[in-house]
């Protein structure tokens, strides 16, 4: 079997290769061609051919060029089920049936200019096992513990990816959440176990991207803070937690007032990577506000799922083409 041959010819074969070979996920990961975390202007991309025959997974289409936005990422996010956080919009559980996520998944990564993907272990394997991970950057997500809406969401164990697993399956870089409420005594064993992580990450020179905010609850809920004081006291205590921060990246929200985020990225000199969050319906909003907060120089990149990969016109490669186009122009702006 090639490298860039997939275990199953579709996501309706997963179950059966995962009940008589599971051994098929550590071969998987095995085969698998790996990229640098970033491409320079002057990297070449691999010449994968169209269709759905051999060499490609369902829905995959050829690549373009990995000069598109050299030194920059797009990553498409899908680590929300894993924290049982399935909704999207008013579609509650917009993101429940698995083989409708593997196929928009499966086409987003096709688009010419995506990088990679982040999610937890179950949905990084069945893509593993599709083959739509070659020559892309693989993020695992760490701590999936805080579960949403649980009275425990603030303590956020890290149930996920241990940096030894990430190693193991010869991933390429590693994400964990930091909420912290000034009020909530979760938030601090979180700060621990997330300074030991990157600690640990470090140690193995493997990329973390650390997703910090303050948040409170509001009726019950927990509200993320995004006024240009919140995020850029998040930004602050991220970027200092662990012996070192030479392996640390920073994703961070598009602060309330977009106008506020030139000040904010001035907090820290760590590269960043914009998230995607909550946009609803306004998908033409969120793309403004990403593109003006990629000319910022510590910015370096999108990691967005659920708007991407279920938008309101159901056009998923429509709307990650839209986001891939949004590098380019921040770079040349």
């Amino acid at each position: 079997m090639s490298p860039a041959t997939p275990a199953v010819p579709s996501v309706h074969d997963l179950v059966r290769l995962r009940a008589e070979r599971p051994e098929a996920v550590a071969e998987a990961a095995a085969r698998r061609k790996r990229r640098s975390l970033l491409r320079t202007a002057d990297a070449s991309a691999p010449d994968l051919s169209t269709g759905t025959g051999s060499g490609t997974a369902p829905g995959r289409r050829a690549t373009g060029s990995a000069t598109d936005h050299p030194g920059r990422l797009m990553i498409i996010a899908a680590d929300h089920p894993a924290r049982g956080a399935l909704a999207v919009g008013d579609r509650a559980l917009a993101m429940a049936n698995r083989f409708e996520l593997l196929q928009r998944l499966c086409l987003a990564l096709s688009r010419p200019g995506v990088d990679g993907v982040l999610a937890s272990a179950d949905v990084l394997e069945d893509l593993l096992l599709l083959g739509a991970l070659e020559d892309k950057v693989v993020m695992g997500s760490m701590n999936r513990g805080g579960l949403a809406g649980a009275a425990f969401e603030l303590d956020d164990r890290f149930t996920g990816h241990r940096p030894e697993d990430l190693v193991r399956h010869g991933f390429d870089a590693g994400k964990l959440l930091l909420r912290i409420d000034h009020e909530d005594p979760g938030s601090l064993d979180t700060l621990h176990a997330a300074a030991r992580t990157i600690d640990a990450m470090a140690a193995l020179r493997l990329p973390v991207f650390v997703e910090p905010f303050l948040c409170r609850r509001v009726d019950g809920r927990l509200r993320n803070e995004l006024d240009a004081a919140a995020v850029a006291t998040s930004i602050a205590i991220a970027s200092g937690l662990g012996g070192t921060s030479a392996y640390t990246w920073l994703k961070v929200p598009v602060t309330e007032e977009p106008e506020d985020m030139a000040r904010v990225m001035e907090t820290s000199t760590l590269p960043a990577v914009l998230l995607g969050g909550e946009v609803g319906d306004d998908l033409d909003g969120a793309y403004k506000k990403w593109r003006e907060a990629l000319r910022l120089p510590t910015v370096r990149g999108l990691v967005v799922g659920r708007s991407l990969l279920y938008p309101v016109d159901g056009d998923v490669a429509g709307a990650v083409d839209t986001a891939v186009s949004l590098l380019q122009s921040g770079r040349d702006g």
